[in-house]
Parts: C-alpha cells; sequence; structure tokens
C-alpha cells in the first residue's frame, strides 16, 4: 500500500481553483484508490476548516499559508522533513510549488507557468523572481510534473526543460452547482456574468468597454463577482459611464452563484491567459452558454460549444455578446452542446490519471539498492 504525502500548505479557503481541484480530486482519490494511504500536511489556517473531503488522516503544520515568507521556507524545507518522518513513499504538490530536495519521488502539479510566460501581469513583482526561482527548483527536484493542458506542458517544457516523457497531461472537471433552475434564464433581462478574482490577465475591463460600445436599446447588464475592497474596475465603469449596466459584487456565495447561473444569458470570461479554465466547464454543466477569449486552452476546454472572440478587440467581443443576446436558437444549442462537452471532463477522470502519474513515478525512481521500485 503507498503512502503518499499531500502538501496542502498553500490550502487556507482563499485560494480559489487551486483548492477546488485539491479538494475535488483527493475526494475521488480516497474512492478509487482505497487501498492507498493519504496523509495531508496542511496549513494552519487549511486545517481549521473542513477537511472531511481528504481521504486520510491530516496534520497540523504549525505554519500559516497565508504569510509568504512562512510558506515559502515551508514549501522548500517543512515538507521534504514531514515526508521523512513519516516514511513515505511518494509526495504530491497539487499547488504549483513544492520541496526543493526529497529523498523520495515526487509528484507535482503546475497548472500554468503565468510567472514565465506574462510576468507582466503580476501584481505583486517583487515576488516575481522568487515564484520562479522556486517553481525551476521544485520542478527540477520532481519525479513527474502534471498539468492542466497541452498548452501548459508545452510551456513547461520551454521554461523549466524537465527531462522528456516526464510531463503528464491531466485535464480538470468542473462543478454542477446545486440549485440551479435553468426555466428563470432572461427573467431579469439579458444578463451576461463573470466570476473570478481581479488579476490583471482576466482582463475583465474587456466586459465594460465591450458593452459600452453597444447600442443602449440592445445592451444587456453585466455582473462580474469576485472583487474583494475598492474594485479596481469601478473608476473604469464609471468612466464609461456604464455604471448603470455593470454591477460589481464581491466573492458571492453558493446561492447566489445558483441564482446568477439560473438567470443568465451568458458567461463571458476574456482572459488573456489561463493554464486551464475551471468556469467554463462549471457553466456549461449548470446549462449556460459561453463567451471565451480565442486562446489554445479555451479551444481544449470549451472546444466546438462556446463562442470565441479575439480578448483585446472590445468590438468583437461586444459583436459577440450581441450574437448571443439576440440569438434564442443559438443560446439553445450552446446549451446542448456545452451540456455534452462537460461530460467529457470528469473528476473521476482527473483522479485516476493522477493515480496513473503516481504509479509511474513509483516505479521509476530508483530504490536505496540502486534498483527501481515500484508500488508496494
Amino acid at each position: 500500500m503507498p503512502k503518499v504525502l499531500v502538501d496542502l500548505l498553500s490550502y487556507t479557503g482563499t485560494k480559489g481553483g487551486m483548492e477546488v481541484y485539491a479538494r475535488e480530486l483527493y475526494r475521488r482519490l480516497g474512492s478509487i484508490a482505497p487501498d492507498w494511504e493519504f496523509v495531508g500536511y496542511m496549513s494552519s489556517e487549511g486545517h481549521a476548516l473542513d477537511r472531511t473531503w481528504f481521504p486520510g488522516r491530516t496534520i497540523d503544520s504549525g505554519l500559516s499559508g497565508e504569510n509568504r515568507f512562512v510558506w515559502a521556507y515551508a514549501e522548500l524545507f517543512a515538507v521534504s522533513r514531514a515526508a521523512k518522518r513519516e516514511k513515505v513513499d511518494l509526495v504530491h504538490c497539487p499547488a504549483t510549488l513544492g520541496p526543493r530536495r526529497t529523498s523520495v519521488p515526487t509528484v507535482m502539479t503546475l497548472h500554468d507557468m503565468l510567472y514565465w510566460s506574462h510576468p507582466e501581469f503580476m501584481t505583486t513583482p517583487l515576488y516575481t523572481a522568487p515564484v520562479k526561482w522556486m517553481e525551476k527548483v521544485a520542478a527540477a527536484n520532481a519525479t513527474r510534473i502534471i498539468t492542466d493542458s497541452p498548452g501548459s506542458a508545452d510551456e513547461i517544457a520551454k521554461y523549466l526543460s524537465p527531462p522528456p516523457d516526464t510531463i503528464d497531461v491531466v485535464p480538470l472537471a468542473g462543478g454542477h452547482p446545486g440549485g440551479v433552475d435553468r426555466s428563470k434564464a432572461g427573467s431579469a433581462g439579458p444578463l451576461i456574468i463573470a466570476m473570478g478574482n481581479r488579476r490583471p490577465h482576466k482582463n475583465w475591463a474587456a466586459i465594460p468597454r465591450a458593452l459600452a460600445l453597444m447600442p443602449p436599446a440592445r445592451r444587456p447588464r453585466a455582473i462580474i463577482t469576485g472583487g474583494r475592497g475598492d474594485d479596481p474596475l469601478k473608476p473604469l465603469v464609471d468612466e464609461l459611464g456604464m455604471s448603470e449596466w455593470v454591477e460589481l459584487r464581491g466573492w458571492v456565495d453558493e446561492n447566489e452563484v445558483a441564482e446568477l447561473y439560473s438567470t443568465a444569458t451568458a458567461l463571458a470570461i476574456p482572459s488573456l491567459m489561463e493554464g486551464f479554465s475551471l468556469p467554463t466547464l462549471e457553466a456549461m454543466g449548470a446549462g449556460v452558454p459561453v463567451l471565451l477569449s480565442d486562446m489554445s486552452v479555451h479551444r481544449y476546454v470549451g472546444g466546438d460549444a462556446a463562442l470565441y472572440f479575439p480578448a483585446e478587440d472590445a468590438q468583437a467581443f461586444a459583436d459577440v455578446i450581441d450574437r448571443i443576446v439576440q440569438d434564442t436558437d443559438l443560446q439553445a444549442r450552446l446549451t446542448r452542446a456545452g451540456l455534452e462537452r462537460e461530460k467529457q471532463f470528469t473528476w473521476e477522470r482527473s483522479a485516476r490519471e493522477t493515480l496513473a502519474s503516481f504509479e509511474r513515478a513509483l516505479s521509476s525512481a530508483p530504490s536505496r539498492g540502486g534498483k527501481r521500485s515500484s508500488p508496494r
């Protein structure tokens, strides 16, 4: 029975998609690999949260995942020490960073290479170089690297140059938010929704800019959730005179999410760069048409079940919004196509392919006697 230490030092309840990944992945791994032993090495913040999703024992590291310096030190050194104490066979780091050196095989999940490919999008530029260094040394230590899409795999190969054939592409999956009632779609008029943090690569400013180009008689409302504190989009919304049309909200609870998915005409994601797109699959699973910026990862996830537009072309984006709002037949077609597309991406598939990566790492790692080890 292989024993795996899971590096959950970054799990604090505030990391969005990476935490969804950890929860849903390990919820399924516990079901499909009942003979494996999983030990969660958690931040103090994460250990204080609900942990029923984790399929094994959890350890409170006593370290903060919110303090950047404590967290960075812990990733580099504390994880490897915990692996030795627990006498594990494998370490899995599901949140992009990991230890500098381990004595057992390590599998690292790198969700994207944003710090390398688009450093201009970093809101904390002083951290860019240190994070790149941490990713580089953790990847050099890793026996295998898991990533979310072929595009991310190409960038990992480009920037980090791991040994050939050590990258495994394991797509993520969406979710099925409860309480969604699509019979309410359009009940409050045409509505475009968008959900996510305000990091620059999300490009949420494209939404008010596109709406400002549309005639008021054909212009839908937009609700953009995910802001914190003073929303950086507000000055632009005011400048464009779009405050009547664009509502900026903070983080929303499950009931609000269900209401937005119930009433929305479409979900829009104008990102300039992504490693994957969980919101695309979640919206498709809810029966909501999706409008996506035209880049390879969105094509990989959305296929023929979405409408695409150039991320930096406000008029083209406005045209796509107008098209989906005005064409109810198109809305129905995209809803059907999205429901079918979403079925191709499941957390069970992610878990099985992740387990296969673990097994490859175990079977390829030399034992202390110089021979290759294999799962127990």
